[in-house]
């Protein structure tokens, strides 16, 4: 079943695109984003197995720890740079998304949003972190280590001088959320950011 998070990435992704892909994973996304709109793509990806998978279908992928920055990719290089889920894993979030609107015109992040209620709800009634879907490990053997919240990411996003281009937010990767989506920092359980320099 193809993932909804993923369309909604793709539709915000112009046709012939250069695209650039961090943490691209086994290469499903680049794959369908070059399938499906004809783009010259490749990822960055810090696992061995994950890059072989790549390989394997036939994508340019790097191997690359994105913690140490985007240093290889020129200024405006690219269209689009995306980062789908794994924002929450590195080291420096907030250096990688400036080298994103460095490196590309418009940036794609999407993250698990640490505010949704039912976060809240297991904070306040059990008082251990929460655990859900799209932060399925336990403290203290998870990867995710700067969780943020959609008004967090606004924040860096005014911070850092970016305008947000769009919005979009999901119930979880293969649920979209309703039409009009009212408190999405307490409702969304995924945010998707399109982000430009201003």
């Amino acid at each position: 079943m193809r993932r909804i998070d993923y369309k909604l990435i793709e539709d915000l992704v112009p046709q012939g695109a250069t695209v650039l892909d961090l943490a691209c994973g086994d290469g499903e996304l680049l794959s369908q984003l070059i399938r499906d709109k004809d783009v010259r793509g490749s990822g960055v990806e810090l696992s061995k197995e994950a890059v072989e998978a790549c390989v394997g279908r036939g994508l340019s992928v790097f191997h690359g720890d994105l913690d140490a920055g985007l240093r290889d990719f020129e200024d405006g290089s690219h269209d689009v740079v995306i980062l789908s889920l794994s924002l929450q894993q590195l080291r420096r979030p907030r250096m990688i998304v400036r080298e994103m609107v460095r490196v590309g015109d418009t940036a794609i992040v999407s993250f698990p949003n640490f505010a949704h209620w039912t976060a809240r709800a297991q904070l306040f009634f059990r008082g251990h972190m929460p655990v859900s879907r799209e932060l399925p490990y336990k403290w203290w053997d998870t990867p995710n280590i700067h969780l943020c919240t959609i008004s967090d990411f606004r924040t860096l996003c005014r911070e850092e001088g970016l305008s947000i281009l769009q919005e979009q937010y999901l119930r979880s990767v293969n649920k979209p959320a309703p039409p009009r989506v009212v408190a999405p920092n307490l409702m969304a359980r995924i945010a998707i950011f399109a982000v430009t320099r201003s």
